[in-house]
């Protein structure tokens, strides 16, 4: 619970610092620019808020593991949902108003996962998941988008150290083996998650884990 605080706060104080210009740079995500990624963020922020009051009163059926649908087909941007992101982006027309409304139902959603009972049971997409795991899960969505928001803008603040580590765990669990030692965590979840190709170097060390990659989350 602290660890997705920490990571949302990280990635909403990266946002706030963007200048206009950054709007228009590449993201990490394919097609999409940095500022269809923050609507993105915005969509997730509402996510949380939606799911963290929406108890339910069966047993969970989904974990921080489980929760992810995991593909090997890497996204190409022209899904009809990532679509209608990059229009809702287009609609904000000015940087200054996708940021107000980021940080708006952002910190609402900081504030409700940090008074969230970590045991309460909360549904989403038809799933049961506990409100602890379901916030751990979003770790990883976090750390992930984090290095997307910055893969085109080096001179902007990344991941803190604690998100990358925290994400990289739970990616393992995903996975079902480590990354090897030699691996950053930085690394682990951009060849991991199929954000870049891994090195011959690197593939080499990957082994066996080398044929589940890439592990495309959705």
């Amino acid at each position: 619970m602290d660890l997705f605080s920490r990571s949302w706060t990280a990635l909403l104080t990266a946002v706030a610092g963007l200048e206009d210009e950054d709007f228009t740079r590449p993201s990490g995500c394919a097609g999409w620019l940095v500022r269809d990624l923050v609507c993105h963020l915005v969509l997730d922020a509402q996510d949380v808020l939606i799911t963290l009051v929406t108890p339910a009163d069966t047993e969970p059926t989904r974990d921080a593991v489980t929760y992810w649908t995991v593909t090997q087909t890497p996204p190409t941007g022209e899904d009809p949902l990532d679509a209608l992101i990059v229009r809702l982006a287009a609609a904000y027309e000015e940087p200054w108003l996708l940021k107000f409304h980021l940080d708006d139902v952002g910190s609402a959603a900081g504030r409700a996962a940090r008074l969230a009972d970590p045991g309460l049971r909360v549904g989403t997409q038809g799933e049961v998941l506990t409100a602890g795991d379901y916030l751990s899960a979003y770790v990883l969505e976090w750390a992930l988008h984090h290095l997307d928001l910055v893969a085109h803008l080096p001179h902007r603040p990344g991941p803190p150290a604690e998100t990358l580590a925290g994400a990289r765990e739970l990616l393992e669990r995903i996975a079902g083996a480590a990354f090897p030692a030699s691996f950053s965590d930085r690394d682990a979840l951009l060849v991991g998650t199929g954000r870049r190709a891994p090195t011959d170097a690197e593939r080499a060390h990957l082994g066996a884990l080398g044929v589940k990659l890439p592990l495309v989350l959705g």
